[in-house]
């Protein structure tokens, strides 16, 4: 039986984290250093939301890019992979309450996502809502599968959390069954 602790880097659970690793975090890391150069852009995107009070609107706004280029890069390479997946998850989860709140309130906003940001007319907010909400659910899941079975091939934590002996992964199993 696996279960979420037992599962390995080799396993099929492996090498779907793989997918969902370089997937969530291959997008944290280009959206952030697109907005990295134009931090600017990155507040009043923020702003244009209207859900922060204003004094943290620019921290919000300058962070933001550090954090998705930060989370990004542990992704992608695999460290500390269940924390960076949550992190990635967390992201996501904010986003897409950020994009829910702005249709909901009939705010016509470019997510600002990949960095620009700002008002646009309603007709391209009204048809770009839904899908921008499907992509982040999507990468939500990915950050939800890492937290659950973070062993994937190619990983960094692979270096500094060897494989458990498939002994141990028997008594775990053992153990669970019998709980049950």
């Amino acid at each position: 039986m696996i279960t979420p602790t037992s599962a390995g880097p080799r396993t099929w659970h492996g090498w779907v984290g793989l997918a969902a690793r370089v997937l969530l975090g291959g997008v944290l890391l280009v959206a952030g250093a697109l907005k990295l150069p134009a931090l600017g852009e990155s507040i009043n995107a923020v702003m244009a939301y209207r859900l922060l009070p204003y004094d943290l609107v620019p921290i919000v706004g300058t962070a933001l890019p550090l954090i998705e280029v930060s989370v990004g890069l542990l992704l992608l390479t695999g460290t500390y992979t269940r924390v960076a997946g949550a992190l990635g998850g967390l992201l996501m989860v904010a986003f897409i309450i950020g994009i829910a709140s702005a249709w909901a309130r009939g705010l016509a906003l470019d997510c600002g996502c990949f960095g620009g940001g700002g008002e646009i007319p309603l007709e391209e907010a009204l048809a770009a809502y839904p899908w921008e909400i499907a992509r982040d659910v999507g990468l939500l899941a990915c950050g939800a599968w890492l937290t659950v079975f973070p062993r994937t091939p190619f990983a960094v934590d692979n270096q500094r959390l060897p494989d458990r002996p498939a002994d141990v992964d028997d008594a775990h199993a053992s153990a669970s069954a019998t709980r049950a």
